[in-house]
């Protein structure tokens, strides 16, 4: 025989919520005491006080293992690439001569971006370095801060330094010219005491036909030695480093040609086909003429 429970009214179900709540004759708060509530936020914040000191030195212990200016594990970034300026989507340099916006946007960044290796900043912050040797500040027991970086003159730049330009780059003209740099690995001595330069061809037969000639600057591409070592960041404050541009003075209009600059060091190896941007960089060029 089943026995059906009696149902509770509306107004009892409230009464028993407003008890379980408050019960004025247990003087219980949620089931429980006043006192049994004191031992559990005690409890709880003593556990998570203990957790939080044990978090707090823990981080502690690790941050006195790390610099401050130089990261401890660099295994990732052992070969430098490369990449170009005007930085574009998907590295599709396109100009359109006749029409002002689809260049304006890279003259925009360039400016940009050249601006911190004019003549005057250079001279202002960064020391005049002799060439052909690095140029090395090593710390001898008393930490060398900051560290000096040697001048990169916007007027190495040739024709693409932009200096008084009525060609914008060559780009109004469909002559444009293309900035290669090389990214920075700390303490990293590029060219192993020997020379180093870029050199940029067409990737294929049909390329380099249509690629047709150029001009580069500083002349044959070179980077010099005393630019590196770099020391990072936080310690090379006003580094600038070396740029290649490339002026390409007369690319087949009308024709996407597919370039690729790589940097010539006896400690670069640019073969590594898992890594297509290591001591390398390819983009594509297109000219386009009406």
């Amino acid at each position: 025989m089943v026995i059906q429970k009696e149902k509770k009214s509306c107004g009892q179900v409230v009464e028993e919520w407003k008890e379980f709540v408050w019960n004025p004759r247990t003087h219980q708060f949620m089931g429980r005491t006043g006192t049994s509530w004191a031992f559990i936020l005690l409890f709880y914040f003593v556990f998570y006080g203990f957790l939080t000191a044990m978090f707090t030195l823990t981080m502690w212990v690790m941050l006195q293992t790390v610099s401050d200016h130089t990261p401890k594990y660099q295994d990732r970034l052992a070969t430098p690439g490369l990449m170009i300026r005007p930085k574009t989507e998907n590295l599709d340099v396109v100009v359109n001569v006749s029409d002002t916006e689809s260049w304006d946007q890279h003259v925009q960044k360039l400016n940009k971006f050249l601006e911190p290796y004019n003549d005057s900043i250079q001279a202002q912050k960064n020391d005049v370095c002799r060439p052909g040797r690095y140029y090395e500040q090593p710390d001898n027991g008393v930490l060398n801060y900051p560290k000096r970086a040697c001048q990169f003159n916007r007027t190495q730049l040739g024709d693409c330094s932009g200096i008084g330009d009525p060609t914008h780059y060559g780009y109004s003209t469909g002559q444009p010219c293309v900035f290669i740099k090389m990214n920075r690995v700390i303490n990293f001595y590029a060219g192993a005491n020997q020379s180093m330069n870029v050199t940029c061809v067409g990737k294929r037969d049909e390329d380099a036909e249509n690629l047709g000639s150029f001009v580069m600057f500083p002349a044959n591409g070179n980077i010099d030695l005393m630019y590196f070592p770099y020391y990072g960041k936080k310690f090379h404050v006003n580094y600038t480093q070396p740029l290649v541009a490339v002026k390409f003075l007369n690319v087949t209009p009308n024709v996407e040609v597919n370039v690729e600059c790589r940097i010539n060091a006896v400690n670069i190896a640019t073969d590594d086909e898992r890594d297509k941007f290591a001591g390398r960089v390819a983009f594509k060029l297109r000219i386009n003429k009406t």
